[in-house]
C-alpha cells in the first residue's frame, strides 16, 4: 500500500461493535487540540470497513474481539497487505498482548488508557514512529527473555532477508509481489519497532546486526546469498 508524506490529519478505520466504544473514539479524536486524526470509515466488520472509505486509510484501529468471534487471524493478512494495525481491546493480558505483536500489529491498545494514550499511539503509528503504551510496555517487560526483541511480522522479515541478502528494494518488492513502498514500509516499521524496545537502528549496518543478535536471520543467510547473487543487484 503506497503511502503519501503526512502533512495531513491520520487517516483512521475503526473496526469496533460495541457503538458505545466507537462513540468514545470519535469524541477523543475530535478533542484531539491538534486535530491530528481523521475517522473516514468505522464498521463492526473489517470487511465492511475496508470495502469502503477505510480502503485507504493510515492505521486501522481493530478491536480484537468482534461479535464473540477472535479477530487475532485477520491480522497477518492486512499486515501482509501493507495496512498499519493498532488493536483495541479489553483483553489486556500479557499473553495476548504479545500474541497480538507477534502478528504483526504496530502496537497495542488497551480500552482501560487514556485518551492521550489512544490518539498519541494512533498518530505515531500513521507517522512510522515508536509509541509504546502502558500496557504494551508493561507486556514487553514481563515476557520471558524477551524484553529488548520486537515482534516482526512474517512478511517484515523476509522483506528485511531479502534486503540483507543484496537485494534492493525494488528487487524485493518484484520478489514479494508488492510494491517498493510497501517495502519501504516493512523496513521502517522494523526501525520504529527496535526504536521502541531502546534499540534503535537507524542504518542497515545496525539493523543487520540487531536481526543477527535476536536470531532472525544468521550471518550464513546473508553469505550463501551473496556468493550468487551479490553481483546483480544493487543495494540501497
Amino acid at each position: 500500500m503506497d503511502r503519501e508524506p503526512l502533512d495531513r490529519p491520520v487517516t483512521l478505520a475503526v473496526v469496533e461493535d460495541t457503538p458505545v466504544v466507537l462513540e468514545g473514539i470519535r469524541s477523543w479524536v475530535a478533542a484531539d487540540p491538534g486535530r491530528r486524526v481523521e475517522i473516514v470509515a468505522s464498521g463492526n466488520t473489517v470487511d465492511s470497513v475496508l470495502g469502503g472509505e477505510g480502503a485507504h486509510a493510515d492505521v486501522i484501529l481493530l478491536d480484537l474481539e468482534l461479535d464473540g468471534v477472535n479477530s487475532l487471524p485477520r491480522i497477518p493478512e492486512l499486515v501482509a497487505a501493507g495496512r498499519r494495525v493498532v488493536v483495541y481491546s479489553v483483553h489486556e493480558d500479557d499473553a495476548t498482548v504479545m500474541a497480538v505483536l507477534r502478528a504483526g500489529a504496530a502496537t497495542f491498545i488497551a480500552k482501560t488508557e487514556t485518551r492521550e494514550h489512544c490518539v498519541d499511539t494512533i498518530v505515531a503509528v500513521g507517522r512510522d514512529r515508536p509509541y509504546v503504551p502502558p500496557v504494551m510496555a508493561g507486556a514487553l517487560v514481563a515476557a520471558d527473555g524477551q524484553t529488548s526483541r520486537p515482534m516482526l511480522s512474517a512478511r517484515e522479515r523476509e522483506a528485511l532477508l531479502l534486503w540483507f541478502q543484496g537485494m534492493n528494494k525494488q528487487s524485493v518488492a518484484l520478489r514479494m509481489g508488492i510494491s517498493e513502498a510497501t517495502v519501504k514500509q516493512y523496513i521502517e516499521r522494523a526501525r520504529v519497532k527496535y526504536a521502541s524496545t531502546g534499540r534503535a537502528a537507524p542504518t542497515k549496518t545496525t539493523l543487520l546486526a540487531r536481526a543477527i543478535q535476536d536470531g532472525l536471520i544468521t550471518a550464513d543467510d546473508i553469505i550463501e546469498y551473496q556468493s550468487l547473487a551479490a553481483d546483480h543487484h544493487t543495494r540501497d
